[in-house]
């Protein structure tokens, strides 16, 4: 399968996933809105997400596939299930213990997480009592991201792109359903979430077995492979979680800010993290097995033509979805939650916040292609030393931001950091011989630019003077929107090609390749 095509494959899923997302968020902002209860609920699911997309799936992903992929090619697929059997077992302790640990040290974890709930008693005994509910999310999600990496080894990655899908219908479901059972919006979406780590499992082991690779049940042993693993995660947990951990202090920070710092900064992640996780984990997905690949058998020229056609695709699709969030971001935040609890006030907070993490889009997504260019490798040292000084740029920008700025200068922190992570690593690809620019990019770039910039001027052209009518939940606001979206996105393609910034016939053929037999 082309990378194009496993990029599209993985991104189409996630859109589905992302759009459900948006649904959830549509549903949750009515019901909670950005007050206390709000608040508490975003820190709790924050948790377990910081620990999944940290060890289960950022770092055990970026550790694992290699790994797996080598054993794959030089040893077969037997020697390849017994390795992923392993892995599951150690894993799964692993994060049982820490499971336990942290259900037991739940309030001093919440209180480190939002220190400034202290202030708060209400709220801080309901994100405890929130944040007991989700964690164990982890320990599912731990088998979710392993079956998932061997999947991704397989070149098989529909299922793993499909199971963020399950999350979002429980916690629609949870919130349609269990609201009344439970006694509040945040209790039932507590629970949603639980539950999703079953299901995503189970689709998950059914698709292993569909693939012919099922994993038994076996005790956790620590071979020369399972401490090879461990080394690569070890770094591995920072280097390849560095958005999250910037995340995480800007939640830090925001706890500190009046009520509702925290709702409009997870609101605002929320819609910036729909191209992002559609782009950024597809192209990161689908390139770490392809390069592990490549470099396995040497063939160093296709891994710099694989990361080429990686970024290019990366800035074909960010750098125009930046400049639209940026110009749009008021009624895109006005039209999706302004409504029930969601009040004007909240919308221009929020949006305000959404233009300040879409400066930093095409960044997030840059550094989901240039890590896995150093995880191919086995080389987990490079991005760990790159995102201990992006975390300290990181904290240093949020401190001097944060004061005339409150959760706005969190946002444009956290997007300015993201810039630092992904100069720094392409600047470390170039300095090693592993990446180096080729013509074609080089000729790309600057006209992906240039038709993004002309895109921008048009929507502000047609939108603005149609603000007031695309306010609010109404009907009529929500199909100027999606009518002025369409138009920017065939604006965009349309100058991109006369410009020549792109080639849709060979797009075209890249898209219609299938696996090779």
């Amino acid at each position: 399968m082309s990378l194009v095509r496993s990029i599209f494959t993985v991104g189409g899923y996630t859109l589905a996933s992302r759009v459900l997302g948006l649904v959830r968020d549509l549903i949750t902002a009515a019901l909670l809105g950005a007050g206390p209860m709000a608040d508490a609920f975003f820190v709790a699911f924050r948790l377990p997400n910081l620990f999944r997309r940290l060890f289960a799936e950022g770092a055990f992903s970026a550790a694992f596939v290699p790994l797996f992929a080598r054993t794959l090619e030089a040893e077969g697929t037997d020697a390849a299930r017994r390795f992923a059997e392993q892995a599951l077992a150690v894993l799964v302790t692993i994060l049982l213990v820490l499971t336990v640990v942290a259900e037991l040290a739940m309030p001093w974890l919440v209180l480190t997480l939002a220190p400034g709930f202290a202030d708060d008693p209400g709220k801080l005994a309901q994100a405890v009592e929130f944040s007991r509910i989700t964690f164990p999310y982890l320990l599912f999600t731990a088998a979710m991201a392993l079956m998932a990496g061997v999947l991704n080894g397989l070149y098989r990655f529909g299922a793993a792109a499909a199971a963020p899908i399950v999350l979002n219908i429980c916690m629609i479901a949870a919130l349609l359903f269990l609201t009344d059972l439970t006694g509040s919006p945040g209790h039932a979406l507590s629970w949603g979430v639980a539950v999703a780590g079953i299901g995503q499992c189970l689709l998950l082991a059914v698709a292993m077995r569909n693939a012919g690779m099922s994993l038994r049940p076996t005790l956790p042993r620590i071979t020369p492979q399972i401490k090879r693993l461990l080394v690569l995660i070890a770094p591995g947990a920072l280097g390849a979680g560095v958005m999250q951990v910037n995340l995480l202090v800007g939640t830090m920070i925001a706890s500190l800010l009046p009520t509702g710092a925290v709702a409009y900064l997870y609101y605002a992640d929320r819609l910036y993290q729909l191209p992002l996780g559609v782009i950024g984990i597809a192209i990161g997905t689908a390139l770490l097995p392809r390069l592990a690949r490549e470099l396995r058998g040497s063939d160093l020229d296709a891994a710099g033509h694989t990361t080429n056609r990686a970024i290019e695709v990366a800035l074909l699709l960010t750098l125009p979805a930046s400049a639209a969030l940026l110009i749009l971001a008021g009624p895109i935040v006005s039209v999706l939650f302004e409504r029930g609890a969601f009040t004007l006030a909240d919308t221009a907070e929020t949006a305000w916040t959404l233009a300040a993490y879409a400066v930093g889009l095409p960044a997030f997504v840059l550094v989901k292609v240039l890590a896995p260019a150093f995880f191919a490798r086995e080389d987990t040292r490079t991005p760990v030393i790159v995102a201990a000084w992006t975390m300290a740029a990181n904290i240093l920008l949020s401190i001097m931001l944060v004061f005339p700025f409150e959760h706005v200068g969190l946002a444009m922190a956290t997007s300015l950091a993201s810039w630092i992570n992904a100069g720094w690593l392409a600047v470390g690809l170039n300095r090693r011989g592993f990446l180096t620019a080729d013509r074609r990019l080089l000729r790309a770039v600057p006209r992906l630019a240039a038709a993004s910039l002309a895109m921008s001027a048009a929507l502000a052209a047609v939108a603005w003077p149609m603000t007031s009518t695309m306010h609010g939940g109404s009907a009529l606001g929500a199909g100027i929107l999606a009518a002025v979206c369409a138009g920017g996105a065939v604006f965009f393609f349309a100058a991109a090609h006369v410009l020549g910034a792109v080639d849709f016939r060979e797009l075209r053929d890249h898209l219609r390749r299938r696996r090779p037999s």
